[in-house]
């Protein structure tokens, strides 16, 4: 089996996972971005007020009756980074772990290729799907941007708050495959990425608020929107920090995948 053919062959035995989940997580994106203007002409910004200080700064509230005050907190700062680190890590733990448990990757190994080589097809099928994902993401918001109000927020701005989700995505993507590679125990991988997962939830929302903001900077989620894309537009040097933690769940994965027999 060539290369190529085992990366396309990745996407189609995982086409409908793939656009359910890129479907669903652009609508209900979507659907509450639409809201923005009943938002902030209905008086929720003033209700936020009567929050705790700590409590607005942990959760980005303090400035909801902004467009991107508004989809900082909630669209992106809550709904999407949860769906895509959720993609991630169900796809993640199927790629390597679910075909070990049910004995494909035996098949798929009697080709002539290696099992690093073979990992990072389905780690390229996980990006492609990721990708796709922001892609529609960013293409909804663009649609619904004139008639919802958000025409304060740019297109590069849009697109680099996109970029940042699909790259939050990939993060626990490789976290899972990663897992999956050195464990070959589905179950074990999802336990164990999706406690990472609330854990940096936590660390990266709600850390002030307990006096530790040391926190935050552990958390992939701080890196995702602690730069604030949509006010600010790319940030290289948090994209940058998601792609090193990828880079090493990945390579440390693979690097316990090539030494440990496979379950038959």
């Amino acid at each position: 089996m060539l290369l190529p053919e085992l990366y396309t062959r990745t996407l189609l035995d995982n086409r409908r996972a793939l656009l359910g989940w890129a479907i669903g997580t652009t609508v209900v994106g979507a659907m509450y971005a639409g809201f923005y203007p009943q938002v902030s002409e209905g008086g929720m910004a003033a209700t936020v007020e009567n929050y705790p200080e700590a409590m607005r700064e942990a959760l980005r509230l303090n400035d909801m009756g902004s467009a991107a005050g508004y989809l900082g907190s909630t669209v992106f700062g809550l709904l999407l980074p949860l769906l895509m680190m959720a993609y991630g890590v169900t796809f993640g733990a199927r790629a390597i772990a679910g075909d070990e448990e049910s004995g494909y990757l035996d098949l798929l190994l009697a080709h002539p290729i290696s099992r690093t080589r073979l990992a990072l097809q389905r780690f390229a099928g996980l990006v492609t799907g990721a990708v796709a994902t922001a892609t529609l993401v960013l293409l909804a918001m663009l649609a619904i941007r004139p008639g919802a109000d958000l025409e304060s927020i740019g297109v590069a701005e849009f697109a680099a708050q996109c970029a940042h989700l699909a790259l939050l995505g990939i993060t626990f993507g490789a976290l899972a495959i990663g897992l999956g590679a050195a464990l070959g125990k589905r179950g074990q991988v999802l336990a164990i990425t999706v406690a990472v997962g609330v854990l940096a939830y936590i660390a990266g929302t709600l850390a002030g608020m307990i006096g530790a903001d040391w926190l935050k900077y552990l958390s992939p989620f701080h890196y995702y929107i602690g730069g604030e894309p949509l006010r600010h537009g790319m940030q290289w040097g948090d994209a940058a920090v998601l792609l090193a933690a990828a880079a090493v769940s990945i390579g440390l994965g693979f690097l316990r995948f090539n030494r440990r027999d496979l379950r038959s």
